[in-house]
């Protein structure tokens, strides 16, 4: 286990650190507002002294151009950082309910209070932003962590691993690197929180985990994520808007349209539509392209171009084995049993699956398991509320792709297979903190109806006064 610190603070075993934490955590330093403030502002530090870094780390790792690395990753980042600044105090501060009647003179509210001592795993297809992101509410709710970046993304994780010691409180945050092995005796330790942001069948590991210790969990999976384009729509925007949404990280993002939903009527305008948007913007040699991104490694440019065996290529397919590199690629799929139709694919292949009429989208979206992420593209306001209806996502964009990452407002995470629980935001704040119900009571007058000896008459007046 390789573990990033100052000098000072070496630690060989995933128990050690963890109780090195807990030790921090109970002497109050993180309940500290200004504690808090002060290693966010830090982080935003951290970001701000090392972009040429971090741009190089992500292009090494997965071939993201600057602009892709800025959106995706790096101005995500800060944005959080900034939003969570502004409003922190706010989210702290005790929240008010109401007390009844019975229990008058006294006041009732919601504390929140830091859970602990969190574990953070990160994921390669975003590891930046994946790790960070979450790491940025912790430390808002007042807590210590451990980070785990993924080891697929060598480069970023060993540079979070060099920078998160120089910026950070090494009392309350270490980072440790490794793979399996790594994970497995980190999930072994006791924690207070443990945040998994992967594929479904690591994320089934990590809940077996965490439940030896009772330990809450967030898990933010994946799954097929549909897009559904209703005859009724701008054509034209909306595939510019699947295709930037689509191919971004070189379609490496779990949020992605995953698979494409359409009446046969518009299936050949709609992918004429896509071909244009898609040589506009990544020309005709997509794999020459430094805008256009590559596969994280060897085993899942086999597993992408796999998928391709005995399907219909409509556009792309072509790819640099040397490079990792795939083109992107439509396909018509019309056999629901198909690799393509039952696994996430992560990857930039679009499948484009027709129905007699687009109302036949919603049957065939609860047919499978919950998505992460559904798009909808429509001007048809009836059809819209339909589908808001009558489907379950984690979240859903109607006439765009991806944009709802943008707003801290909405809390982002799963539901059922693609996950559980969900950050950004106050929402984030919220996930790693305990808010503690608390009711302080006055002296100065006392309801003596709910003291024994019991009569009739005090049941009355308990029965009006409830």
């Amino acid at each position: 286990m390789t573990v990033s610190s100052v000098p000072s603070f070496q630690i060989s075993k995933a128990g050690d650190i963890q109780q090195s934490l807990r030790s921090c955590f109970f002497t109050g330093k993180t309940r500290a507002l200004s504690w808090r403030k002060q290693q966010l502002g830090q982080l935003k530090k951290l970001l701000d002294e090392n972009e040429k870094e971090i741009f190089s780390a992500l292009a090494s790792d997965l071939g993201k151009c600057q602009t892709e690395s800025w959106l995706g990753e790096f101005g995500f980042l800060q944005n959080d950082i900034k939003h969570t600044l502004a409003h922190l105090k706010k989210w702290s501060a005790p929240r008010k309910v109401s007390t009844p009647l019975i229990a008058q003179p006294g006041k009732s509210y919601l504390h929140a209070e830091p859970l602990g001592t969190v574990l953070i795993i990160g994921a390669w297809n975003y590891p930046l932003q994946l790790l960070l992101a979450p790491f940025i509410a912790a430390i808002a709710a007042g807590n210590c962590a451990v980070l785990k970046p993924s080891e697929l993304a060598e480069a970023t994780s060993s540079l979070i691993a060099k920078l998160i010691p120089k910026y950070m409180d090494t009392d309350a945050v270490q980072v440790v690197e490794g793979g399996k092995d790594e994970t497995t005796e980190l999930l072994a330790q006791q924690w207070d929180h443990i945040f998994y942001t992967g594929g479904e069948q690591v994320g089934k590991v990590v809940m077996r985990a965490a439940a030896e210790h009772l330990t809450p969990v967030t898990l933010e999976l994946g799954g097929k994520s549909p897009c559904i384009v209703d005859g009724e729509t701008d054509l034209r925007t909306t595939a510019k808007r699947i295709v930037w949404g689509k191919w971004m990280n070189a379609g490496q993002t779990c949020i992605a349209p995953d698979y494409i939903l359409v009446e046969q009527s518009l299936k050949d305008a709609l992918i004429a539509e896509l071909k244009k948007v898609l040589k506009k913007q990544y020309g005709d040699n997509p794999l020459d392209n430094n805008d256009y991104g590559k596969i994280i490694n060897q085993r899942h440019f086999l597993r992408l171009v796999n998928y391709l065996n005995d399907a219909k290529i409509v556009y792309g397919g072509n790819k640099n084995e040397q490079q990792n590199k795939l083109e992107p690629t439509l396909v018509e799929v019309a056999d629901d049993t198909h690799p393509l139709l039952q696994e996430e694919i992560f990857g930039p292949i679009l499948p484009i699956v027709t129905v007699e009429k687009i109302e036949n989208a919603i049957g065939y979206i609860n047919q499978r398991p919950k998505p992460l992420a559904l798009y909808l593209f429509t001007k048809r306001k009836e059809f819209e509320h339909q589908v808001l209806a009558q489907t379950s996502a984690g979240s859903v964009c109607v006439n765009d792709t991806l944009m709802f990452m943008t707003n801290p407002e909405l809390p982002f995470g799963g539901v059922g297979n693609s996950g559980m629980g969900n950050y950004h935001g106050k929402a984030g704040f919220d996930t790693f903190s305990h808010l503690k119900s608390i009711m302080k009571r006055s002296f100065k007058f006392d309801v003596p109806v709910r003291y024994a000896p019991f009569k009739k008459w005090k049941l009355a007046v308990l029965k009006k006064l409830a």
